[in-house]
């Protein structure tokens, strides 16, 4: 019987498209805005059109973000982990085509971090050739991989080997480039009211508006709220697992007037996570799949990183937590911890997702967030 259920929140309550969106303008500023690689600064702005962003979206991520879904099949969740592959893979190719000439200078780069400092001095270098990006190349180098998750940062390692002649370590783990690509994903999607709270430190660049206030439900407001409701009614503990950071999940959930029928104990969001990473002495991910998000969801955030990595798995009593997701990532995040798991079709995939939660045999598989209902009434 179900007595606990965990709601992972993009893809699940709130509509994704806009993190994707600012996904797609991370990359675009980290190329081309003189703050970064400066490939092309007369295309860069901080304001862009709807129609705009579309198109930039459709460049960088494909136009049916095929991008986005092979990442997604290999089980990566985060949107900062997308950008940073995204954006390290346009670096390599960028590379590539100036090693013939640059071979002493690209083997230094790769050997030490890459801040955004390193990036306006590898930048400056670029401007001194001819070259071009490619957005089209992703997918077949990526195809041509077996990797899964965080495993893929690995493999930029495999083609900087490949394409650049040089062997390095510096896109595995949670790099300072990596940091790079957080931040300025932050701009874009909070704001420049926001990203102080959000990130700790100042813009880079100042300008953004931020989606912060466009959240888009994705079912009726009233009627998630009334399934809170029944839930919380029928004596099931109700929790959130997201890699949504705090602010851009407790805000919305206000703003909804969702929040009031939540612990906050139990809302665990990417700061969490961000937190009990720095906590470890070697510095790993543990972003969805690990299910380090929905262990601490089901213990509470009051306990250590320590408690919940050492908790054994799979959980005890696991049959009666009830995970529900939109990706495989959570779908592989619910299955090491033992519990059950209900895929929604309302992300990025919709219901082409159907046969890949059929294929690795989610208990459950709803049209929308709101069947959970049923799930229930039925136990």
């Amino acid at each position: 019987m179900i007595g606990t259920i965990l709601f992972d929140v993009d893809g699940v309550l709130l509509s994704e498209e806009h993190y994707f969106d600012a996904s797609a303008l991370t990359v675009w500023e980290l190329l081309n805005s003189n703050n970064y690689l400066a490939m092309a600064p007369k295309k860069y702005k901080t304001d862009y059109s709807p129609a705009e962003i579309k198109v930039i979206r459709e460049t960088v991520f494909g136009k049916n973000d095929e991008v986005l879904k092979l990442m997604k099949s290999r089980g990566l969740n985060a949107n900062w982990d997308m950008i940073y592959l995204s954006f390290g893979h346009q670096f390599i190719h960028l590379l590539s085509q100036i090693k013939e000439n640059e071979k002493d200078r690209i083997k230094g780069w790769l050997q030490e971090p890459i801040n955004r400092e390193v990036l306006l001095e590898i930048g400056g270098v670029l401007h001194n050739y001819e070259v071009n990006l490619d957005f089209d190349r992703f997918v077949p180098d990526f195809e041509h991989s077996t990797e899964t998750k965080q495993e893929l940062f690995n493999y930029l390692n495999q083609l900087a080997e490949e394409k650049l002649g040089v062997q390095t370590s510096i896109f595995s783990g949670i790099s300072e480039l990596w940091s790079v690509c957080e931040h300025t994903c932050q701009e874009w999607y909070v704001g420049d009211d926001n990203v102080g709270n959000s990130t700790g430190r100042p813009s880079v660049q100042l300008g953004k508006k931020g989606f912060l206030a466009n959240e888009t439900t994705l079912a009726d407001k009233a009627e998630i709220e009334a399934l809170f409701s029944f839930l919380k009614e029928s004596g099931i503990k109700i929790g959130i697992g997201t890699g949504r950071p705090e602010l851009e999940t407790i805000q919305p959930f206000q703003h909804l007037d969702w929040l009031k029928h939540f612990d906050i104990n139990y809302i665990v969001t990417a700061d969490d996570v961000l937190k009990a990473e720095k906590s470890l002495n070697e510095r790993r991910s543990l972003s969805k799949p690990d299910p380090f998000t929905y262990i601490l969801g089901l213990k509470g955030r009051e306990s250590s990183a320590e408690n919940c990595l050492n908790t054994p798995l799979p959980i005890e009593n696991g049959e009666e937590v009830l995970v529900v997701g939109d990706s495989l990532a959570d779908l592989l995040a619910a299955r090491k911890m033992g519990c059950q798991f209900a895929a929604v079709l309302t992300g990025l995939s919709g219901k082409d997702a159907r046969s890949t939660f059929e294929k690795h045999e989610a208990d459950y598989i709803l049209d929308t967030v709101l069947d959970v209902r049923g799930i229930i009434e039925k136990n």
